[in-house]
Formats: C-alpha cells, structure tokens, sequence
C-alpha cells in the first residue's frame, strides 16, 4: 500500500498516489482548524442583509439576484443539479479521483469558507473508493470545471452515479455501503464544491508523470534505431550538444549516450571510410526534438506546481477575513500548457514513427529485409505496424490544434472568455496514450531489426530492451497476428517493465 497522503501542501506524485494507486488521504488537524476558522466569516455574510456573491446572490448572470435567508441552503443544492449537466462518457477513474483529490486540497486551504465535513467527506469518498461517475463534456474551462465537479459534489449529496466494476450504480447506496453520510449543503458550499481547476490540473499531473517515463522510453527506442540502422552516436557528444545548450537536449543526448555504450554493432562500422556520411534527421536529431519536449514538460511541471500551492474559488476568504470576488479560475495557465505538451507529444510520436518506417524500407534499412519479413513475399512483417503507426500519429497532430485559443461566451455573456482547458486536457490524455503506441510500435521494429542484426550485438542497455520484450513477443518468425504483439509491447510500457530493465543496466535515466 503507497504511503498516506497528507491533504495539506501536494506534490505531483502525491496526486498520482492517490489518483491511480489507492493512497489513502489524511486531513492533519492544523487544515481542520484553518478550515473551521475562516466558516466563521462565510457564517456572519449569510446572516447579513448585504449582498455577498454565491452565499445571497445567485449565480454567473443572475448575480444581482438577492436570495432571502432562508432559501440560501436550497440555492447551494439547486447550484449542484443545475450544474451537473454532463454528457457523453466517463472519463477515466484516475481523473476524477485527481479532481477530487485537488478540490479538496483547495477547500483545505481554508480560503473558501466551507465547513470541514465537506473536506472530510470528499477524502472519506476517496480512501474508500467511491468514484463519482463525471462525463466527457460539460466544462468550458471557466469559472472552473463546473459541470465535472459538479458530478462529484452530487455524489457526495448522496445523488448521481458513481462507477463500479459493472458500470455504474447509485451514489446513495455506495455511499451507505462505505459508511458516508451524504453531505446536507450550507451557505457558499456549492459553490465552493464547484468553482475549481482541478479536473484540468489534475489531468495535467497524470499526463505529467505519464510523459516523464515516455520521454525516457523514446530515447530507449531512439537508440535501438539508431543501432538498427547501422547509424552513428558521434552526433550524441556532449561537445556538439553544448553548442546549442537546450537541458532538454542536454539530457536527452546524454541518454543516448550512455545507451548505446559498448554497442558490437556502432562498432562494426564506425571507422568504415564507405559508410553514411550523415544519417537521416529521424536519428540524428532525435535529441533535439525529444529534448525541446523535455523543456515544454519542465514549463508545464512548473506550471503544475504552482496550482497546486493555489487557493482557486470565486468568491474567497482572505487572510484578513474579506470577501472577494476574483478571477483565478480562468484555466488559460493551465490549458496553455496542456496544448503545449499536446504538441510537444504529436512531434515526439511523428520522429518515431518515421525511424520505424526507415526500418521496415530496405532501400533505407542498410540491408535489413523489406518490412522485417521472415519470408519475403510470403510474409508482411511489420508492414501494417507501421500502417498503425500513422494512423495514430495523424490522430495526434489533430489532437495538437490547441484548443485554448478557442472561446465561445456562456451565462448570458458575463462569462464571455473561456479557456477550454477542459478539452486541452481531454486531447493531451488522448495523446499521450497514442505516444505509448507509437514507441510500442518502435520498440518492437527495433527489436527485430537488432535480432537480425545478429552475430552483431548490441549495446547492453538496448540489448535488455530486447531482452525484456522477447517475455512476450517471439523474435524474427514467421507471421504472426501483430495486434496481439503491439498489445504485449504496450503492456510492458505501462508496467514500466522496458524502464526496469535498461535502468537496471545504466542507472536511472535523465
């Protein structure tokens, strides 16, 4: 079982812990006495004939709607229903309990003036696995991802649907069979529950911790190729990399480096006077590619890092005891940023596909057989792996359209610039699941090239990748059903089995 997970100051691990591990999460008693404090000043508005938005007005356009006393309590679960207005399929378990999890740190800041059974209640759903089920569509990115959390807050009244291993039930009866008592709203509570970034933060730290590891990952598939088609890692050195001094490339050069350390294949050929002079951008520039994805991911991690020390509602409680309206809900930090990790991971998946189209090319391959086959003619190999390859890769330059340039006005035109950070992150999760493909694809390529490379033989390191996928998936034969060979690649990449095995030969990777 992970390590508990204090709701106080939260990490990106700590968010993967809980999202996709099951970490169960603890409210330390100095975020409950926070909390309790500033419910104080939410308590006194409520009782006062002054207009305070989201605790006696209503909301978005209708906020110069007074609400009377004593129809504030209705108007937060009115909020709730009205808001929950989703479409489409759930979205994956992970993003919700991230949203969740990040909704709660918010309210925990005790800058949003709710009660600490609300906190309470949303970690109680979490440790016991209560998931609320949250659609596809319904978020614009703006005044939070209303419709999203508000699926979650439904749940915790006890309403909604939840998912299970069938599909999905009752909220009430999942809530009873964990022991939770639904939540019964106060005033600003569903608000509160709401007006928050957290589905596309959240999204964010997975893709975050997703595309760390892949970026490894392609180096590893990068070298593999690098050595299957017979090319150099004179272009790798440090000296030529520090003329142009990028740390993504940095590190990504240097990778390469110590992968293809030893290689009985660069070797065979590195003081041959009739080899390639220059090889193909594919290979040669693969650091600088996957080196500038490496730099969008460390702008995007400082990005992350910064929402999650962030207090996002509207209206808040301030240190001094106001109440002010602002606007740090709008996701366009956020959403910017998922784009730009959406293209860097379109451009990583593309550099990969074409060294495993140069492979499979026998007027490209430096003598390998057309398309990897055992038996040419009789046999395709790994023809329609590469069919695959495109296609995803053609999928992930339309999921690069950045969708936070886009805008289209709601609430009557008060909220009349939105982010669409929803979206953003929908497309990047989309996305760097087909990177996985795509490097799933490579590796296996690579791998049979290197086998038929044989008595030459690899570096250790990218002789372990081989090592490791051959668990699963045959060397050179005869044709088999592909799709089941993909797959056993694939499963080996979210395992992070690939990664064990190099690092266990060169260390931890940059």
């Amino acid at each position: 079982m992970p390590t508990p997970v204090e709701l106080d100051v939260l990490s990106i691990d700590d968010v993967v812990a809980v999202a996709r591990a099951g970490a169960q999460v603890e409210v330390p008693s100095p975020v409950m006495a926070r909390i309790e404090a500033t419910r104080e000043v939410i308590e006194r508005l409520a009782d006062s004939p002054d207009p305070a938005y989201g605790v006696s007005t209503g909301f978005g356009a209708l906020a110069t709607v007074a609400i009377p006393t004593e129809r504030r309590a209705t108007l937060q679960v009115s909020l709730i229903r009205s808001h929950a207005a989703g479409s489409g399929p759930a979205v994956p378990a992970d993003v919700t309990r991230a949203m969740m999890l990040l909704r709660a740190r918010t309210m925990a800041t005790g800058r949003t003036g709710v009660r600490p059974h609300l906190v309470t209640t949303i970690t109680d759903m979490l440790n016991a696995g209560v998931t609320p089920q949250v659609c596809e569509y319904g978020s614009l990115g703006c005044s939070g991802d209303l419709a999203p959390l508000a699926h979650v807050a439904l749940v915790a009244m006890g309403e909604g649907h939840v998912l299970t291993d069938d599909g999905t039930g009752p909220a009430a009866e999942a809530l009873a069979a964990a022991g939770i008592e639904p939540i019964v709203l106060a005033e600003k509570e569903g608000l509160a529950l709401i007006n928050g970034t957290d589905g596309m933060t959240g999204m964010l730290c997975l893709a975050i911790a997703d595309l760390r590891d892949l970026l490894r990952v392609a180096d590893i598939t990068a070298a593999m190729s690098v050595e299957a088609l017979l090319g150099t890692d004179r272009v790798f050195a440090a000296d030529l990399q520090a003329l142009r001094p990028h740390p993504g490339q940095a590190s990504s050069a240097a990778n390469l480096r110590r992968l293809l350390a030893d290689s009985g294949i660069m070797a065979s050929h590195r003081h041959d006077k009739t080899h390639i002079v220059q090889d193909a951008y594919s290979l040669r520039c693969s650091p600088q590619v996957a080196g500038a994805a490496r730099d969008a991911l460390d702008f995007a991690t400082q990005v992350a890092e910064r929402e999650l020390v962030s207090a996002i509602d509207n209206p808040v409680v301030t240190i001094d005891g106001r109440v002010e309206s602002n606007g740090n809900f709008h996701g366009a930090p956020i959403a910017q940023v998922l784009d730009f990790l959406a293209i860097s991971t379109a451009d990583v998946a593309s550099i990969s596909e074409r060294r495993t189209d140069r492979m499979l090319d026998r007027t490209r391959s430096h003598g390998l057989p057309p398309f990897l086959a055992h038996e040419v003619g009789v046999d395709s190999g790994y023809m329609i792996a590469q069919y695959t390859s495109a296609g995803i890769v053609s999928e992930l330059k339309r999921l690069a359209v950045p969708a936070s340039v886009d805008s289209i006005p709601s609430s009557a035109m008060q909220e009349d610039h939105v982010s669409m950070g929803w979206h953003s992150g929908r497309a990047l999760m989309r996305a760097v699941d087909g990177l996985r493909r795509v490097l799933a694809i490579e590796w296996l390529t690579a791998a049979r090239a290197l086998d038929l490379r044989a008595p030459l033989t690899p570096a250790p390191a990218t002789a372990a990748a081989v090592e490791v996928l051959r668990t699963r998936v045959a060397g050179p034969g005869p044709d088999r059903i592909v799709t089941d060979e993909i797959s056993a690649a694939y499963d080996l990449l979210v395992n992070g089995a690939l990664l064990t095995a190099v690092t266990e030969v060169v260390g931890e990777l940059d």
